[in-house]
Order: C-alpha cells, then sequence, then structure tokens
C-alpha cells in the first residue's frame, strides 16, 4: 500500500538545474601564465651536441610544456603562444625518437598532448602534418581511443 504523506519537500528542488540548456561556464581563474616561451628555447637551443642528450631535453620541454598548458585560460593570446612553442617541441624530434617521448609521458599528459595535436591539425604549416600524424599514432597506440573520445567531448580548449 503506498503511503499518504503531505510533505512537500519534494516541490523545492529547481529541476531547471539539470537541463543542459542552462550551461554555465566554470569559473576559472586566469592566474595560470603562459609557458615561459623564452626558457623554453633556451633549453633547446642550448642542448649538447649527442642525440641522446638532445631527445632527453627534448622530453623535458615536452613535459613542461604540457604540465603548464593553459586549458584554462580564456586569453586566447596565452593559447596561441602555448600552442607555437609546442608545435616547436613535437616538430623539431625525429620521428625515431616520437615513441620514447610518448612512453614517458602519463595518462593525463597524453590527453593534453593529443589536444595539441588536433590543434595543430587545425592550423598546418609546412611538413607539419606529416609529423602530427605520427605523433597521433604514437599516442593513440599508448593511450587507446579513450584518449580520443576524452579529448573530444571536452569542453576545456588548448
Amino acid at each position: 500500500m503506498a503511503k499518504n504523506t503531505s510533505s512537500s519537500a519534494f516541490r523545492k528542488i529547481d529541476v531547471d538545474q539539470y537541463n543542459e540548456d542552462n550551461y554555465k561556464e566554470d569559473d576559472c581563474g586566469e592566474s595560470q601564465s603562459p609557458p615561459n616561451i623564452e626558457a623554453l628555447k633556451t633549453v633547446l637551443r642550448n642542448a649538447p651536441i649527442s642525440s641522446r642528450n638532445q631527445m632527453v631535453k627534448n622530453i623535458e620541454a615536452l613535459k613542461t610544456v604540457l604540465r603548464n598548458a593553459p586549458i584554462s585560460s580564456r586569453n586566447q593570446m596565452v593559447k596561441d603562444a602555448a600552442l607555437n612553442v609546442v608545435m616547436q617541441v613535437l616538430l623539431s624530434m625525429k620521428s625515431s625518437q616520437i615513441e620514447e617521448a610518448v612512453n614517458a609521458l602519463d595518462r593525463d599528459h597524453l590527453d593534453i598532448l593529443m589536444k595539441y595535436i588536433y590543434r595543430g591539425f587545425e592550423t598546418p604549416s609546412e611538413g607539419s602534418s606529416g609529423q602530427l600524424l605520427a605523433w597521433h599514432e604514437k599516442v593513440h597506440a599508448v593511450a587507446g581511443v579513450g584518449c580520443i573520445v576524452r579529448v573530444l567531448t571536452d569542453k576545456k580548449r588548448v
């Protein structure tokens, strides 16, 4: 038997808050600064002659850029500057070094890297598309299809 109650507490719930049309942007602080572009360029330029040391420097530069990615920033100039730095790092690596660089990253960094790869596809430069496809292949091999789904469904862009 149903219990008859005179409670009207259920009527105090605002059901409109669950409506998709009422989406409100998260408050993201602008305190995040762009990656130090000049410092990363200096690291890449001053790397020793040895190709192994150069690769280690490139991997460290890539980790630094991905760690400081301005995902929460609303300033498009900051995001564009970060994209330029990431593209320099990605294009400076040889094809044989990509797999080792991808294996050195954790899942969150792989997702951010995939965001930058897709953003790089939006504005291709001479010779960048082939290199970005190689990066995409290696990231997909390590992170799987889930990485692509997370990147395509995430509202925060790089």
